[in-house]
């Protein structure tokens, strides 16, 4: 009895040895995987900005606010309110998110070939014919057959090709995350922008509103002194000319706001017929933006971690292509029952199996597989020109607005000067014309100077406003890669509008 246990068990033992070498082999063999790693492309960002120099940061701060809520720097309530209306119902968006559902997808179909493939099938079948026997006599005869069996297929990732492909498709899903960071952001800065401009035409209309009124007192008081004999005609044809084009340029201005707005309606989703957005006096003061250094750009332009995530998707592809010049190696297992006699269907003498491994190896194909590879190495320079274009891009937009920001700065306290000398120069020439001793022409020319002067100043104003909105954009309205980062972890975008979707994996 004791030899027989001592039998039993020094099976087990070479059996579990034999499977642990088995598994040994297979892990070693799946470790191998052919092609290039993924070294994130390099570029010379410089040290700092050209405008840096000078520039003067304040209050708020960029990281003071909610991840991706960056209008609250702006303390405007209707904003937002629109922004997050425009987080939820903005087609773009959904578009993008759309599209990385799809690459979340396919990142899981591709790990698929990781695991075995199990089929099933089962069936009967009953066959028969006829025989001339002795005699001539017709004999018909039939069976039954009865069959169900399972096949498995594995074929083993000996050369990385399934891997490579996953960290492909892995790459693509995360560059897709990034781009649904992007369009929201592209759509937050379109109704910062449209929403700035409503707000610059409501001022420019309460100006002219104002303008107005005051030529309409003027032109009555014109009148009056043609009919006392005192001014003559002209200075009534005079005041009257520059209250109609007045009231013109106030009747263009409405067309213009209410193209501003529909663009608003659009961005939100909505249709313009049914959106409006309430008169209301606002500041258009702008917040100051601390811009860091430019190698932060690589961290928080979500179109650059995009463009980096493609490039090694691509870089992945070229491992792809270079496994299909090693062989492939298949197990192959097939176990089941077949049997004429259906109460014997299930039992052991109808049983069959069958395993083994296959191995496959293409020969010749004409110069297929190296045209392959040198397409996905072409691919991969091209995803690395994208990328290293995209991070210039960025560059470009984030100096274009800092130079804005300056001049615009600089503009504004010179344009304030002018409107001030324009009021007292139109105030001093109004005391002459009530003394007589100018006429009307002279002050109609100050008036249109001192008008155009005021108009000037709030489009300025509009200007510094849109300015720092695109400043804020080109550097990447408060996001980091690390939001993508948690993408990768957890698999899943968010759908909080003051969170994006992360993702990195070059790190």
């Amino acid at each position: 009895m004791i030899d027989c246990f001592r039998l039993v068990g020094s099976q087990c033992v070479v059996r579990g040895l034999r499977t642990a070498v088995l598994l040994g082999a297979l892990s070693l063999l799946t470790s191998c995987m052919v092609g290039p790693d993924y070294v994130r492309p390099t570029i010379d960002v410089g040290v700092q900005f050209k405008e840096t120099p000078g520039w003067k940061p304040a209050q708020p701060q960029l990281a003071e606010v909610p991840s991706g809520a960056w209008w609250l720097m702006y303390g405007d309530a209707t904003l937002n309110q629109l922004m997050q209306e425009l987080n939820l119902a903005n087609q773009n968006i959904a578009q993008a998110e759309a599209r990385f559902r799809q690459a979340v997808a396919l990142t899981q179909g591709s790990r698929a070939p990781l695991l075995p493939s199990v089929s099933a099938t089962g069936g009967a079948a009953r066959a028969g014919g006829s025989a001339t026997g002795p005699g001539g006599v017709v004999n018909s005869t039939s069976i039954s057959t009865y069959s169900a069996n399972a096949l498995a297929s594995w074929q083993i990732d000996v050369w990385g090709s399934v891997r490579r492909n996953i960290e492909s498709t892995d790459a693509t899903e995360l560059a897709l995350a990034a781009e649904v960071t992007g369009a929201r952001l592209t759509a937050q800065t379109a109704l910062g922008l449209s929403y700035t401009q409503v707000r610059v035409l409501d001022e420019q209309k309460r100006l002219l509103q104002a303008t107005v009124a005051s030529y309409e007192r003027a032109l009555q008081l014109t009148q009056n002194r043609y009919n006392a004999g005192i001014s003559g005609q002209a200075d009534v044809a005079v005041a009257r000319t520059q209250l109609e084009s007045t009231r013109a340029q106030l009747i263009d201005l409405e067309q213009q706001r209410a193209i501003a707005e529909n663009a608003v309606a659009v961005l939100l989703g909505r249709a313009p017929s049914g959106f409006s957005i309430a008169v209301q006096p606002v500041s258009l003061t702008p917040p100051k933006v601390p811009v860091g250094l430019p190698s932060e750009l690589l961290e928080r332009r979500p179109d650059i971690s995009a463009a980096e995530r493609r490039a090694a998707s691509a870089n992945a592809l070229i491992g792809v292509a270079t496994a299909a010049w090693f062989p492939s190696l298949t197990l192959n297992a097939n176990t089941g029952y077949r049997s004429n006699d259906f109460t014997q269907w299930f039992s052991a003498p109808a049983q069959f199996w069958s395993l083994g491994p296959q191995l496959a190896v293409l020969i010749f194909d004409g110069g297929a597989r190296q045209a392959q590879i040198a397409q996905a190495r072409a691919q991969f320079d091209v995803q690395t020109a994208i990328y290293r274009q995209t991070v210039l891009n960025a560059l470009q937009e984030v100096e274009n607005a800092m130079i804005q920001m300056r001049v615009f700065e600089q503009e504004d306290a010179v344009q304030r000067l002018a409107v001030e000398s324009a009021r007292l120069s139109l105030k001093l020439a109004r005391n002459q014309y009530d003394q007589g001793l100018i006429d009307y022409l002279s002050v109609a020319v100050l008036e249109t100077t001192a008008l155009n002067n005021e108009r000037n100043y709030i489009t300025l104003v509009g200007n510094r406003f849109a300015a720092s909105l695109r400043l804020i954009a080109a550097l990447g309205g408060g996001w980091s890669a690390e939001e993508l980062r948690r993408v990768d972890d957890s698999g899943n975008p968010t759908t909080n509008p003051s969170k994006t979707v992360p993702t990195n994996r070059a790190d």
